[in-house]
């Protein structure tokens, strides 16, 4: 399995990028990685000793940076780090895409240059969250950002992929697809929602359990949650300011209490590191853009090595499952029942 590594994306590029593939690389022995980046920064942080077998690095000084325009970006900085990425995944020299850079570009870099699956009108951004007091158990969001504007049309076929990734690659046998509404009554919300939710019922392939609200997202009632980009962006980044400001108030009531506050602190503290390591976004991977002929993978820009490290396991496992050849199969299959049973001008 031989990955594309955008080297150049992110914040803490190319250090953390180079660092976190080092340490996928000493675990996993099935793994390739093509390194897209300027070699004289890159080279010092691989070291002597790098296995040059199952790391590659191709040398490009130009990149992509957060401010970019992300279209304009694509298609005039052709030899930048993240379009060479996509375009080995394009020709077949590498079996998914990873980067931690910017996120509208990597989009438009998945459908121009990787593609949909055919009979996929959007693919959504997917990120894997963890469900609170359940141990590893595990849910996912979609889309987060992707598409601001969706259809209801858009959000069943959300469904679909987000059963199948549910399924493939977490291991969850028929998860429970559930609609992000402003109630759990059927009936609930705007006409985006009151028509998705129509079209997920009536798709018995879904085992679809209603509508859920965002208070509910984390208690597990649902293993895959649909909503449109605009939504899922506005509450991914309130649970994630939420579970930073919680950490902050206690870490602050601790240090600023009295004595017994303190002492309480030190007997507690180990429970504290199983609650940040539980809502620390690093440790479930990056977010996948689903519904492309390839994986691709966004981690977060500030992501230091441990969040590249897990994001490269959660790839290894996606390419591991199969589950694009078989969306592949579904897709197209409907998509061509759906040209036959068209009805003749």
């Amino acid at each position: 399995m031989r990955i594309a590594v955008d080297a150049m994306g992110g914040d803490n590029a190319p250090q953390a990028i180079v660092e976190g593939i080092l340490l996928a690389q000493k675990e996993f022995s099935d793994l390739e990685f093509n390194l897209y980046g300027d070699e004289n920064l890159i080279n010092p942080i691989l070291g002597e000793g790098y296995n040059k077998e199952k790391i590659h690095l191709v040398h490009t000084d130009e990149k992509i940076t957060g401010t970019d325009e992300p279209v304009r970006a694509i298609r005039s900085k052709r030899n930048a780090s993240m379009v060479l990425a996509a375009r080995a995944v394009k020709n077949g020299e590498a079996d998914a895409l990873f980067s931690a850079g910017n996120t509208g570009a990597l989009l438009t870099a998945g459908l121009l240059i990787i593609g949909r699956i055919k009979g996929i009108d959007r693919p959504g951004l997917m990120p894997v969250l963890p469900v609170i007091g359940r141990g590893d158990e595990q849910f996912i969001l979609m889309d987060v950002g992707a598409n601001s504007d969706s259809k209801p049309e858009n959000l069943h076929q959300f469904g679909i992929l987000g059963s199948y990734y549910s399924e493939f690659v977490l291991g969850v046998k028929s998860p429970r697809v559930a609609l992000l509404n402003n109630g759990s009554e059927e009936g609930k919300g705007n006409e985006l929602t009151k028509k998705a939710y129509s079209l997920l019922a009536e798709d018995s392939s879904i085992n679809f359990v209603g509508n859920t609200e965002a208070r509910e997202l984390l208690s597990g009632d649902a293993d895959v949650v649909i909503t449109d980009g605009f939504t899922g962006n506005a509450v991914l980044k309130t649970i994630e300011g939420t579970a930073l400001g919680i950490m902050k108030m206690l870490k602050s009531s601790i240090l600023n209490g009295g004595i017994q506050t303190k002492v309480g602190g030190m007997m507690i503290k180990g429970a504290l590191g199983e609650v940040k390591d539980t809502l620390d976004y690093s440790k479930h991977g990056g977010a996948v853009l689903f519904g492309l002929r390839a994986p691709v993978v966004k981690t977060h820009g500030s992501a230091d090595k441990t969040a590249v490290y897990y994001t490269i396991k959660q790839i290894r496992k996606i390419i591991s499952s199969q589950v694009i050849n078989d969306l592949v199969t579904h897709f197209e299959k409907e998509d061509d029942k759906a040209v036959v049973e068209e009805p003749k001008k």
